[in-house]
This record gives structure tokens, C-alpha cells and sequence, in this order.
């Protein structure tokens, strides 16, 4: 099945938690946040994407690079899933930030199994909604255009007017975004708790 899936790194957005840093390329546990996320999610999947309006030369050093539409515009995470899905090879897309350094290991696989005859899949973790990391096919691109042209902001909003089917995951910590600086000291505290 991994094979028959395109893998979605987003790291598209302003950071402005982080002061207007590109938030991918921030320092966690000596390596980038994004090369974090990529090695739990390259496993899971057949290729790799990235979606970034910034620095792209340093992701393509880990995946080919797609564009928003108008990557000056920092238009959200649906502009960025458009990016990904206009570029897929295959017919589905799993998508995950870049901010999700703990992003479960068979994240990718437990969506592919809950999907269904769904379009879509996102993860839930502890019955809270993550959209951010989900699973959709490639004939939603359409609907999405609609969407986007139609200026909905939302990824959670726009999950429910298709349909997309939620899937609960047990561990909430494994989607903590890491969007802030007192995020990343947290999890960093955490890691050292756990590790030694």
C-alpha cells in the first residue's frame, strides 16, 4: 500500500509563533523540525513532497519542492495540500506538518485502513481533531479548488463538507504541534524525562 501513496510534507506557513522563522528549518534535538517529521513519514509512503514557500533549496535537499499557487501569500494549509495534491503521482496523498516531530510511525497505514469508501481521512487523536495529518484522494483536487477560489480558510471546515472520515488515535502527544518556543522546551524537557 505505501507504494500507491505520495507523502506531503507542509512547510508552507509564517511561523509567526516563532517570529517569522521558517518553522520547518527550526533547530529540535539537533537536527531541522521538518527532518524530523520526513523520517517517521518517508517509511510510510511510496515518495515525498514538500510544500514551502521559502527556502526551498534547503528542502530540496530532502524531497522535490512544490510551490503554492502564490507562495507570497501564505494562503493556509489548503493551498499547500493543493500544491501536493496537483503534483502526486498516485492517487492518494498523505500530508503531515512540519511541526509534528513525534508524528506516529504507522500514522500513514491506520488512515489508509480507516478510510473506507471515504475521500478523505484525518487523524484524531484522543477525539480531538488534527486535520493536518490526513489522507485524501486525488479527485478531491477539484472540490478543493472550489474551496480555495471560494476563500474557505479552514482545513477542519472543509474536512466536514466532504466527508473526510476521522480516526482516532490514542497517543494525543504524538500530534503536539511544535509551533511555539515554549513547545519545543516542553518537548524537549519530555524527551529528556523519558530518555535519561
Amino acid at each position: 500500500m505505501p507504494a500507491a501513496i505520495t507523502g506531503l510534507l507542509l512547510a508552507g506557513g509564517r511561523g509567526a509563533r516563532l517570529g517569522g522563522v521558517d518553522k520547518g528549518l527550526v533547530p529540535f534535538r539537533g537536527q531541522p523540525l521538518a527532518q524530523h517529521v520526513i523520517e517517521r513519514l518517508r517509511p510510510q509512503v511510496g515518495s515525498l513532497l514538500i510544500s514551502a514557500n521559502r527556502n526551498a533549496d534547503r528542502y530540496a535537499q530532502w524531497a522535490p519542492v512544490v510551490d503554492d499557487a502564490d507562495p507570497a501569500a501564505f494562503a493556509g494549509p489548503l493551498s499547500g495540500i493543493r500544491a501536493g495534491l496537483a503534483a502526486a503521482a498516485t492517487d492518494w496523498l498523505a500530508v503531515a506538518p512540519c511541526d509534528l516531530p513525534q508524528l506516529p510511525r504507522d500514522a500513514v497505514v491506520q488512515l489508509a485502513i480507516a478510510v473506507g469508501d471515504a475521500p478523505a481521512a484525518y487523524a484524531a487523536p484522543a477525539g480531538e481533531g488534527h486535520s493536518l495529518v490526513c489522507l485524501l484522494h486525488r479527485s478531491l483536487l477539484a472540490p478543493l479548488d472550489q474551496a480555495i477560489a471560494a476563500g474557505e480558510p479552514r482545513v477542519a471546515r472543509w474536512f466536514q463538507a466532504i466527508g473526510a472520515r476521522a480516526v482516532p488515535f490514542a497517543d494525543a502527544r504524538a500530534f503536539a504541534n511544535l509551533n511555539a518556543p515554549a513547545d519545543l522546551a516542553a518537548a524537549a524537557r519530555d524527551a529528556t524525562d523519558r530518555h535519561g
